[in-house]
């Protein structure tokens, strides 16, 4: 009895056992670890200098998360065409990339210098570049999109770069090339930057065509007073070819700083007249002269004089337009006046020729 019950407790544990096990399933293949090709590769140019820039992959061609990254391989071909990797000009560590399911990417950079002797088929033919993302095995999944940048030669920065505040404007001054390079499809201009650290953008403040031996300077107008400034120069190759035009800008001089703060009055006003209004009217006597053109003019301010007395002034605000009655003026009186013009910072003017006039 007590073995028919022994048999009968194991049974059951059996069936217990067997209940609570899951069905099997078809097994799953191991992740192979391979990343996703790079599809966001871009590149741009700055003398012999090239910066690549990508978004680091974190999902795997299975859509696994990358658990093991390896490096990555930069690949560089002076060919029309890549289709493979080859031999890569470096290697860069795999970036470090956030754990578990984060959105956050990490934008991954080389730069590469190019060699002086790098060959090139002609001035206008371009590096291709690509990257390939390998596992920790070494593996990948293929080349990343390709973006090409163009392979024409760059001049260094011109030498002894000022710059000089003026009333008219910002005075750029360099020293010229003696002798630049003549190259069949290729053009080279000097490019003036000019950036207002306070928002740290740039402007292209102008270009000037790179001349043999040619006296080279540009008036920056654009900028705006009471701002300071840095430009800087450098020089732009422009290849033209039957399919458009390609520019790569070469190294910049070091800045220079400019404050824009405005010393500089307006011109001497010219052309003062005085007139008496003549017998039967109100005395009073006119003022007439020659308008001032400056953009930031605010206004004139009139002086009046009487032999062996100091000047006065008139008016108590600007004078908007180039002209002026004086009604306070008696008969038996000789009155000599001046004006000066003033801008909208304040800048006043030399004093004008004296222009009189007797009141009857």
């Amino acid at each position: 009895m007590r073995f028919v019950k022994s048999r009968s407790f194991l049974c059951l544990l059996a069936a217990a056992l067997l209940c609570s096990c899951g069905s099997p399933g078809v097994p799953l293949p191991p992740s192979l670890e391979v990343a996703k090709p790079v599809t966001d590769l871009r590149v741009a140019r700055k003398g012999d200098k090239v910066y690549l820039t990508w978004t680091a992959p974190t999902v795997t061609t299975d859509r696994h998360n990358i658990q093991h990254p390896g490096a990555t391989e930069i690949c560089r071909s002076v060919s029309s065409t890549m289709a493979e990797c080859g031999t890569p000009i470096a290697k860069v560590p795999p970036a470090k990339v956030s754990e578990g399911k984060s959105t956050n990417k990490t934008q991954a950079t080389f730069t590469d210098d190019l060699p002086a002797t790098l060959p090139s088929a002609n001035s206008a033919s371009n590096f291709i570049y690509a990257i390939s993302v390998l596992n920790s095995y070494g593996r990948t999944a293929g080349l990343s999109n390709k973006v090409q940048v163009p392979a024409a030669p760059t001049l260094t920065p011109p030498s002894d770069f000022h710059a000089e505040l003026t009333a008219d404007g910002v005075m750029l001054t360099w020293r010229p090339f003696p002798s630049p390079p003549e190259i069949p499809g290729l053009r080279f201009v000097y490019r003036i930057y000019r950036r207002q650290p306070a928002t740290n953008k740039d402007a292209i403040a102008g270009e000037v065509p790179v001349v043999e031996e040619t006296p080279v300077s540009l008036l920056d107008h654009s900028f705006e007073w009471e701002k300071t400034y840095a430009y800087r120069a450098t020089v732009v190759t422009q290849i033209v070819a039957a399919d458009g035009e390609q520019r790569v800008e070469g190294d910049d001089t070091p800045p220079v700083t400019v404050v824009a703060h405005d010393v500089f009055p307006p011109a001497t006003p010219t052309g003062l007249q005085a007139v008496f209004s003549g017998p039967g009217q109100k005395s009073f006597i006119d003022l007439v002269w020659t308008p001032n053109s400056e953009s930031d003019l605010a206004g004139y301010n009139i002086y009046r004089h009487e032999q062996g007395t100091e000047l006065t002034k008139l008016n108590s605000e600007l004078v908007k337009a180039p002209a002026f009655r004086d009604a306070q003026v008696l008969s038996g009186h000789q009155y000599s006046y001046l004006i000066t013009a003033a801008d909208v910072r304040g800048n006043e003017s030399p004093h004008s020729e004296e222009a009189s006039e007797t009141v009857p």
